[in-house]
C-alpha cells in the first residue's frame, strides 16, 4: 500500500488542469470561493473515480468517434488555458473569469480533465496490494487517494492565495506565468501522444 500511496502522491502533486486553475482561483478570488471550486474539482475526481472502476470510461473511450471528440474537446479546453496564463503578462493570473468559478465548473473541469482519467487508470488497474480482496483494495484505495487528494490540493489552493499576497516584481511574475504554462502544455503534449 506504500507503494500505492507514494504513487498518488506524486502523480496529484504534479501540475495539471485541477490544481493549476485552483490555485488561479485561490489567487484572484481567495480562499471562500477557491473551497468553492475545490469542492466541484473533489466530486469531479469521485466521479472519474467511479467511471474508470466500473468500466464506463473505458466503453465511452472505445466508441472512436467519442474518443476523438473528448480527446480534442480536452486538449483545446488545456490549449486555451495555458495560453492564458502565458499571456497573462507580468500579473500572475493562472485563470482570469468573469464571474468566479464554484463548485459547477470544478466538477465540470474534472469531466474533460485527461490527467484525471490517466491517473484513475494507472492507480486503480495497477498496485495491487490485496488480490484476494479486490472489492476491500478498491475501497482502500479511494480512501487513501482522497486523503492524499484533498491534503494535495488544499496546498495548491493556499499557494494561490498566497501569490495573491506577495508582492513580486514584473519579470518574476511572468516567469511563473510561462512556467505555469509550460506545465499545462506537457499535459497537452501528453494527451496528444495518448491518441496517437
Amino acid at each position: 500500500m506504500i507503494e500505492f500511496a507514494l504513487a498518488v502522491f506524486f502523480l496529484i502533486v504534479t501540475p495539471g488542469p485541477g490544481v493549476l486553475s485552483l490555485a488561479g482561483v485561490g489567487s484572484a478570488y481567495g480562499y471562500r470561493t477557491g473551497a468553492s471550486y475545490l469542492t466541484g474539482l473533489w466530486i469531479g475526481h469521485n466521479t472519474v473515480v467511479l467511471l474508470v472502476i466500473s468500466g464506463i470510461a473505458a466503453s465511452a473511450l472505445a466508441v472512436p468517434w467519442l474518443r476523438t471528440v473528448l480527446a480534442w474537446a480536452s486538449v483545446g479546453y488545456l490549449l486555451y488555458l495555458a495560453a492564458k496564463i502565458a499571456f497573462a503578462g507580468s500579473k500572475v493570473a493562472f485563470v482570469e473569469a468573469a464571474r468566479a468559478p464554484g463548485l459547477r465548473d470544478g466538477l465540470a473541469l474534472q469531466a474533460i480533465n485527461p490527467k484525471a482519467y490517466a491517473v484513475s487508470t494507472a492507480l486503480f488497474s495497477g498496485f495491487a496490494f490485496m488480490p484476494e480482496a479486490p472489492a476491500t483494495e478498491t475501497v482502500l484505495k479511494i480512501v487513501v487517494m482522497n486523503i492524499i487528494w484533498v491534503a494535495l490540493h488544499v496546498v495548491w489552493l493556499w499557494a494561490g492565495v498566497s501569490l495573491r499576497r506577495l508582492d513580486l516584481a514584473p519579470a518574476t511574475q511572468r516567469w511563473i506565468n510561462y512556467a505555469m504554462a509550460a506545465s499545462m502544455l506537457l499535459v497537452v503534449g501528453l494527451a496528444i501522444y495518448a491518441q496517437v
